[in-house]
């Protein structure tokens, strides 16, 4: 009997999530992300799931090649571009579209002489990571119109600070990004500027495409805001079994380093989820778990292959009760914040050992 974990990817929430989006995009093209395989969900279930966006965007070339095999015919856009000038030949071969954003991927593109090269050129219009200044926006474009082979598509950046949480007048609002593009927000140039949340909470985005993220699977990008509010439905739901009850005395203590220590004679659920499969091990005491349609709370230090709850007040719970990390009962943002974290930390951190359930209908 495998050991009794696993996370359930349901397909057809992850449809749910892109008809929300592409509802909300208002007719623009919507390129559906699927970078750190698919936020742990598996490239594979995400190409099936999203088979009716326009695009797939991802970091890696491999992950194009694997989109490719399973089937997937509409674009692919690498969002960090290319890496160095052995990229140039599976570009073309496989049909890929790549990010542009430093100087040096311009000189391998004069180097290569490509056939058939389709580009985005990427603005840093205030995230200050990758991209070009604005006002060098001209040159870059005529350097690269005038290689041969060389296609540019449009222009992207990406919002530093897109959630509602984060104040208009502070120094990367969405309102100054947009400032900063000048023309290239407005202009006639093709823009995909708008991520998941520039999508569900700035209309005055403009642009002729968008990029869903992690909002096409079911977590909403503020923490502050429920997925529920957003009408997502979470993809992911991350399950493990209680496999020992242990009757604790007051002054007994839990786990190692001993620092959860009982109040009041308790029961200890010993859970089979530890941080080899993705919890984190810096999760506090107190931090939530969902069980027999309950919160329990975490006891005692996560260890590599199990953690502790106590369930003293739940007396359902007990050996072989399903407890739920996170997911359609208990939002991961709720527990990411438990450890200050994001959800998208949790779910991209799920381990390769953990077993995936796929449910569609």
């Amino acid at each position: 009997m495998p050991r009794p974990i696993y996370a359930e990817i349901d397909l057809d929430a992850l449809r749910h999530n892109l008809n929300v989006l592409r509802e909300r995009a208002e007719g623009r093209t919507v390129w559906a992300v699927v970078k750190a395989n698919a936020y742990g969900h598996g490239l594979e279930n995400a190409v099936k799931a999203f088979e009716a966006a326009d695009g797939l965007a991802t970091i890696d070339l491999c992950d194009a090649e694997r989109a490719r095999r399973c089937g997937w015919k509409k674009r692919i856009l690498l969002l960090e571009g290319f890496f160095d000038e052995t990229d140039i030949e599976p570009l073309q071969t496989i049909g890929v579209e790549t990010v542009i954003h430093s100087p040096w991927q311009i000189e391998i593109l004069k180097r290569m002489n490509p056939k058939d090269v389709r580009c985005h050129i990427k603005v840093n219009s205030g995230m200050n990571r990758l991209g070009f200044l604005p006002v060098e926006v001209n040159t870059v474009y005529d350097q690269l119109t005038a290689l041969k082979g060389v296609r540019v598509m449009g222009v992207v950046t990406h919002f530093a600070n897109a959630e509602p949480s984060y104040l208009g007048d502070a120094p990367a609002s969405v309102g100054k990004q947009l400032t900063r593009m000048g023309r290239l927000a407005n202009g006639e140039t093709a823009a995909c500027m708008a991520n998941s949340a520039g999508i569900l909470w700035h209309p005055e985005v403009g642009g002729n495409a968008v990029r869903a993220g992690v909002a096409l699977y079911g977590i909403s990008p503020d923490a502050h805001i429920s997925s529920e509010e957003l009408g997502l439905i979470p993809a992911m739901t991350l399950c493990a079994k209680i496999i020992a009850v242990q009757q604790i005395a007051p002054g007994e203590a839990v786990g190692y380093g001993s620092r959860w220590i009982a109040k009041r004679p308790s029961r200890i659920a010993v859970v089979a989820c530890g941080y080899a499969d993705g919890y984190p091990r810096s999760m506090p005491d107190g931090a939530p778990v969902w069980v027999e349609g309950q919160i329990a709370p975490l006891a005692g230090a996560v260890s590599m292959d199990m953690l502790e709850i106590d369930v003293t007040d739940i007396p359902a719970a007990t050996l072989g009760s399903t407890v739920e990390l996170w997911g359609k009962h208990l939002p991961v943002n709720r527990v990411a914040s438990a450890c200050g974290t994001i959800g998208y930390e949790l779910i991209c951190a799920l381990a390769r050992r953990v077993p995936i359930n796929v449910k569609s209908a």
